[in-house]
């Protein structure tokens, strides 16, 4: 029986995409770019692929953060600075939020039955305001923000940290929810956890990576732990 649950953030409860396609607009534009569907579309390639290689730790979180805008930019020549950029895009990312369908209904009920946690590799200062904005730090017992933890996932010392500040902590009794695979599930497995991929878009798994169970939004899984 599943006791505690860890909620990924990003896509399993707020909208980021959305939120990154307004921030990004609102940055662009405020340094005389034209925030393109073909420029927006190309950035959030290149910001999932530098978050990936923190993952596997092939970089670290300033390199992400700056370097993202540089690809971006050599990539389309524009010559503005992509440090200063990459300072005003997370302060527009910061503000507002965006739920996505049926999320904070789910979290709200999953409260009352669930001791919740709520988990993201996102940039500390950033999720902090999306955080206060979207007003649901109340319906969980700790976040834990891999920046402030020490560690990223899916690295089982992210985990092990978590576990440290629960009381009565059991993995056999705990469930991993997000939308990434090569961050929460594989988190989950690397963890010993049960896990459960959120795939809203039904995309196909080409990785070795095997979720436990698998649904397409948050708001599915009151029910869905019923049944087990």
């Amino acid at each position: 029986m599943i006791e505690f649950l860890f909620l990924d953030l990003d896509d399993t409860i707020l909208d980021f995409h959305k939120a990154e396609h307004i921030a990004l607009s609102k940055t662009l534009r405020a340094y005389g770019l034209e925030p393109t569907e073909a420029v927006l579309s190309r950035y959030s390639q290149i910001n999932k692929s530098y978050w990936e290689r923190l993952e596997r730790k092939e970089l670290t979180r300033p390199q992400i953060l700056v370097g993202r805008f540089e690809s971006l930019f050599d990539e389309y020549g524009i010559t503005v600075a992509p440090a200063a950029v990459a300072r005003s895009y997370e302060e527009n990312l910061s503000v507002g939020h965006y739920f996505l369908p049926g999320a904070l209904e789910a979290v709200q009920s999953l409260s009352k039955k669930y001791k919740l946690y709520l988990t993201s590799n996102g940039t500390a200062r950033v999720q902090a305001g999306r955080l206060k904005s979207a007003d649901i730090s109340k319906y969980f017992i700790k976040i834990f923000v891999s920046e402030e933890i020490g560690a990223d996932k899916p690295d089982k010392r992210y985990f092990d940290r978590c576990a440290m500040q629960i009381p009565g902590f059991d993995p056999q009794k705990t469930m991993i929810v997000g939308d990434s695979l090569t961050s929460d599930i594989q988190g989950g497995i690397n963890a010993g956890l049960h896990t459960c991929w959120i795939n809203a878009d039904h995309k196909e798994n080409t990785t070795a990576i095997s979720p436990e169970y698998e649904l397409e939004a948050l708001s599915q899984l009151e029910a869905f732990l019923e049944t087990l």
